[in-house]
């Protein structure tokens, strides 16, 4: 017999209560999922896909061809898009100072026009100065060349190495042969082909500036009206601040260049060296390119100074010495302030990938492109991971 409680109940023995349907079901559950684990030692398979495999891949090959074209097109019209690019970006850079007119109660139509004027007078200015020296030089050059073939043949070490190894004659009899002559005339048909394939495409920049510099208002509208309404108030707004740092780079760029050749066109005049103008209209359009512009430009006025005196070219090499110092750290931060802000280490590298993908046009490019990136960032993708 059992227990009885002091209460006078009969005391119930402490047994498990039966399991129920639930946790039998449960354990099994668990027992299934072990097995299938076991016999899936990477886990279980997902839901099959209910698209045909076929259908997929086709539209995945598509997918890859369309992209592929694109890029070939891409290529194919790269000349015509650099010089669209180019002509962009110079349409923004001088869009403000058309503004500045129209805030003088200049319409803008007739602003468009003084500033449009006065860039064509920068690049005849520029050509005025360089044809004229390039026509003297080459005129003197034929002139003075059977002088120096008479001075060459003349020469005490020319006539022993002649003697050993008959290299007049050679050269001589290589002239004759007509070889010279065809290279000299292919050549020739190079440079011209050169010659002409840089106006036609300085024509082309000169057309598409002033068509981009009288359309920009409605193209930036019709763009912005590609944007949904919802967000069309704050792209529009980063819009704008990015063509005004893009502007303000390119006009900022613009005003140091003529700086610099100003500057160095006083320099070379009061020394006296030749062709100072063309020298500083070349210091002028080197100085635009980043990095290393304006040491091509130095190095190439500094090389014509040592070509006219030792003097001249120790000063020239000081003068520029002193006044890339200035125009790093005085002319440059009061005329960048309120138009690029970018980090140095950004501005390298846009300007290297930029250069790499480009060449010069890349690295002039890189720069405000950099800015813009940056802008985007700061405002659009910090705040939201910052929300996330």
């Amino acid at each position: 017999m059992g227990s009885r409680h002091p209460g006078g109940f009969p005391a119930v023995e402490d047994t498990p209560p039966p399991a129920s349907r639930e946790e039998d079901t449960g354990v099994t559950a668990i027992r299934a999922v072990t097995l299938d684990e076991d016999d899936q030692p990477f886990g279980r398979p997902g839901r099959p896909l209910r698209s045909n495999p076929f259908m997929f891949g086709l539209t995945a090959a598509l997918g890859v061809l369309t992209a592929w074209l694109l890029v070939q097109a891409i290529a194919g019209a790269g000349s015509a898009l650099v010089l669209i690019v180019i002509s962009l970006f110079l349409a923004v850079g001088l869009n403000p100072a058309v503004e500045a007119l129209q805030n003088r109660n200049v319409p803008r139509r007739l602003a468009i026009t003084i500033v449009f004027l006065g860039v064509i007078g920068v690049f005849v200015g520029f050509g005025l100065a360089i044809v004229p020296p390039l026509t003297e030089q080459t005129t003197g050059f034929i002139k003075q060349l059977p002088e120096y073939v008479q001075q060459v043949q003349n020469h005490p070490l020319i006539r022993s190495v002649d003697q050993q190894y008959q290299v007049l004659d050679k050269v001589q009899s290589y002239i004759t042969s007509g070889n010279l002559a065809s290279q000299m005339f292919g050549g020739l048909l190079g440079v011209a082909g050169v010659v002409l394939s840089a106006v036609f495409s300085a024509l082309t920049i000169l057309v598409l500036t002033l068509y981009f510099l009288g359309s920009l208002n409605s193209l930036k509208e019709t763009g912005y009206r590609l944007v949904p309404r919802s967000r069309r108030t704050r792209v529009q707004l980063l819009g704008d601040e990015i063509i005004k740092q893009i502007g303000g780079y390119v006009a900022g760029n613009l005003i140091i260049s003529v700086i610099a050749g100003v500057v160095t066109y006083i320099f070379l005049a009061i020394l006296d060296v030749p062709y100072a103008l063309a020298l500083a209209l070349f210091v002028a359009v080197t100085d635009l390119i980043p990095m290393v512009g304006a040491v091509i430009g130095a190095a190439v006025a500094t090389g014509v100074g040592f070509l006219t005196s030792p003097q001249a070219g120790i000063a020239c090499l000081i003068f520029f010495v002193i006044y890339q110092q200035i125009e790093n750290y005085v002319i440059s931060p009061p005329v960048f302030k309120s138009s690029v802000d970018v980090p140095p280490i950004a501005t390298i590298v846009g300007a290297l990938i930029g250069g790499t993908l480009l060449g010069i046009v890349g690295a002039l490019l890189g720069i405000p492109l950099a800015a813009a990136l940056m802008l985007i960032v700061r405002e659009v993708v910090f705040p939201r991971q910052e929300r996330l």
